[in-house]
């Protein structure tokens, strides 16, 4: 039998957070969510979302990641969707006016277990 096996209880332990800050499309956070769930994270955090949530373009694009899509959190501000975490990483394709340090995802990972 090929594909997922949904009569598998999926058992959700702690895992990182991922934050869309202000997501424009529901097919950005429906695809977020099935990347999120291939690699076992399920805590998805929306900010202000463009669209509203839920939003059915999301749901449907995320294909087999409903344990994910029925946790999502939304936000008003990044601080609040922000506040019970000790440790942030942001990312960003905007080009920024501002030095700040760069670590690469390697780096990131070492110390997010540290």
């Amino acid at each position: 039998m090929a594909g997922t096996d949904s009569s598998i209880e999926i058992k959700l332990l702690p895992t990182p957070v991922v934050i869309l800050c202000e997501p424009q499309l529901g097919e950005n956070i429906g695809t977020a969510a099935r990347a999120m769930a291939n690699f076992g994270l399920w805590d998805l955090r929306l900010v202000r979302p463009r669209d509203g949530w839920p939003n059915e373009k999301a749901i449907a694009t995320a294909s087999r990641a409903d344990h994910v899509i029925s946790r999502v959190r939304v936000f008003e501000t990044l601080e609040a969707a922000v506040q019970d975490l000790t440790l942030v990483y942001a990312t960003t394709a905007r080009l920024r006016g501002m030095q700040k340090d760069v670590i690469g995802p390697d780096e990131a990972a070492k110390r997010l277990v540290s």
